[in-house]
This record gives structure tokens, sequence and C-alpha cells, in this order.
């Protein structure tokens, strides 16, 4: 897929561990490891405004497209 989730670059940059995250944002740590592998086929835009909030960025830091 042509979307890559950078979650993991962000969540080293704030030293941050992948269980403090979910528990910020109010979701699994099962399904914020299926956004961080890109296995999701769809990102709810409150589930971005949580991201967005616990690691102090804009969507396009953790978002980015490389084409096929």
């Amino acid at each position: 897929m042509p979307i890559i989730t950078n979650i993991d670059v962000m969540l080293a940059r704030r030293k941050m561990s992948s269980g403090e995250l979910a528990e910020k944002i109010g979701i699994t740590p099962a399904n914020l490891s299926i956004l961080k592998t890109g296995k999701a086929k769809a990102l709810r835009l409150s589930t971005m405004d949580a991201l967005c909030k616990a690691l102090d960025c804009q969507p396009g830091d953790i978002l980015e497209y490389k084409p096929d």
C-alpha cells in the first residue's frame, strides 16, 4: 500500500512506548499495532486527532504517501 504510517518514528522521537500511546489515545495495543503496521483499512479522524495531540505533531508527520 502506498500510504506509510510513521507512528514508530514519532514514538521514538517522543521516547514513548506503544502501550503508553495506546492508553493516551484510548485504543487497544492490538489496534495501535494494526495502525503502525499499515494493515488498517481506515483511520478515523478522531483517532488521528488523538494521535496528533499525544505525539504533539501534525497528520503529515504520521502519514506518508509513497507510490508503488
